[in-house]
């Protein structure tokens, strides 16, 4: 286990354009206007414990359908590579959820911040970084979904509509980069 501040900053990067936080900031929002409560230390935490459990158990998991995290990672860069088409076109290539009136783990925890993105993310990034990083990268993350949830009309005030737009463009463009990354470092393993 040996700490790579280069790693941790990639991975938190990598785990901060899939789970997309400001980029949900309009569907937080909404959820917000039509009176349904977001309890942001409570999501945050129920999503931190997905992940981590998916992040130890997660090739486990795999192995029992006979999948290796190769062939793990290179279907997750397919699914970050169709993300980052959605947040740069503006289009919806995944169904949504149906909308919850019930508490923050569904549909704030699971499947907004710890879904099947940032699942097959986490699992990608365990073919090439060591879970210690991996492990600090997804608690910065949390950390600043935690901030994003419990100031988010805050945010929305400062940045705008316009801004969050910009942002979750950007972040489209760094995850097909990454994509293709990923695809390439575990198509030829």
């Amino acid at each position: 286990m040996e700490l790579n501040f280069k790693d941790i900053l990639s991975i938190s990067l990598v785990m901060f354009s899939v789970i997309d936080i400001i980029g949900s900031l309009p569907i937080i929002l909404s959820m917000k206007q039509k009176g349904i409560k977001i309890q942001a230390r409570k999501a945050s935490i129920v999503s931190f414990v997905i992940m981590v459990i998916f992040l130890f158990t997660g090739v486990k998991l795999l192995s029992l359908f006979g999948v290796d995290v190769g062939s793990f990672a290179v279907a997750g860069s397919i699914v970050i590579f169709l993300l980052g088409l959605e947040m740069i076109l503006g289009i919806h290539l995944f169904r949504d959820e149906p909308e919850s009136t019930s508490s923050s783990i569904v549909p704030i925890a699971f499947p907004l911040i710890a879904g099947a993105g940032a699942l097959t993310t986490i699992l990608a990034l365990k073919s090439q970084y060591n879970n210690i990083n991996i492990l600090i990268g997804i608690a910065i993350n949390i950390a600043l979904v935690y901030l994003v949830l419990r100031f988010s009309g805050w945010i929305e005030k400062k940045i705008g509509s316009n801004g969050i737009e910009v942002l979750r463009k950007v972040f489209g463009i760094i995850l097909l980069a990454i994509a293709i990354r990923l695809f390439k470092e575990n198509w030829f393993m």
